[in-house]
């Protein structure tokens, strides 16, 4: 029980860090990719998806849309056209999506996104807890007047995944370890 609730926490916690309370009338949530050989979206890229597009739910902001990013896999199609595809044929999301498929690493992640991010008002980074926070640290390297804008997607809630997340929270610690400690800090400057 100790090590589900640390889990847990931890993922509520990464979930939360550098974020603020970003306004404004529009809205761009970039799904990040995961690694995907097979024809078809996989498991953690299919969570993502849904993820990101329950992060669009209840902006109501015009010019929201969905960008999924990540390069060629080895099955020929990009993660970014797999996550797009899911969205679309599967889940009949029907909001504007754009594509960055270029991406083979998270830092080309956001290297790719900022031109789509430059005219967008919130900005939110879904994958896993973890790997959102450090999508947003590496944001706020590359760009920090758009990282500014970053508010919190809906890629953490209570109890999902909730058998793996001390697994996730390992590995998250580890996949973390490059972040300073301002990066790693649940509220940005006082906002949040």
């Amino acid at each position: 029980m100790a090590a589900l609730a640390w889990g847990e926490w931890l993922n509520w916690r990464w979930s939360r860090a550098l974020v603020g309370r970003g306004t404004g009338a529009s809205a761009a949530v970039v799904v990040l990719g995961y690694r995907n050989p097979q024809a078809t979206a996989n498991l953690i890229n299919r969570w993502r998806v849904r993820a990101g597009i329950r992060s669009t739910a209840g902006d109501g902001a015009r010019g929201s849309c969905v960008i999924f990013s990540g390069g060629a896999t080895s099955g020929g199609a990009t993660e970014a056209q797999l996550m797009a595809d899911y969205a679309t044929s599967v889940l009949e999301f029907d909001g504007t999506v754009l594509l960055e498929d270029q991406s083979a690493t998270t830092w080309e992640n956001i290297t790719n996104v900022i031109p789509l991010l430059e005219d967008v008002d919130r900005i939110k980074i879904v994958s896993q807890p973890a790997h959102a926070l450090k999508a947003r640290a590496y944001l706020r390297r590359q760009r920090p007047n758009l990282a500014e804008r970053l508010v919190r997607a809906d890629d953490y809630r209570p109890g999902e995944w909730m058998v793996v997340k001390p697994l996730l929270a390992l590995y998250g610690l580890w996949t973390l370890r490059g972040l300073k400690a301002d990066e790693r800090k649940l509220f940005r400057d006082g906002i949040g």
